[in-house]
């Protein structure tokens, strides 16, 4: 089972916001999830992040792979490997 951490997609047309989920990759993009860790809001001025360092931590150590986005939303925040 390969797992990720990426964006599930929320909110109404044209008002996305999105969590921050831990999925098996065969799941679709806004079905079935492991767990939510946090949260983001591109639409907010600034945009608003918020992710619990620690479960971030413990899942990329279980092998938990970041899609691209996120993975560059933990570069900005300082959460990389």
């Amino acid at each position: 089972m390969a797992v990720r951490i990426r964006l599930k997609r929320m909110g109404a047309k044209k008002k996305p916001f999105y969590r921050i989920v831990v999925a098996d990759s065969r799941y679709p993009r806004d079905g079935r999830f492991i767990e939510e860790i946090g949260y983001y809001n591109p639409t907010t001025k600034p945009t608003t992040f918020e992710v619990d360092a620690e479960k971030v931590q413990q899942w990329l150590l279980k092998g938990a792979r970041p899609s691209d986005t996120v993975k560059a939303l933990f570069e900005r925040a300082g959460l990389s490997k």
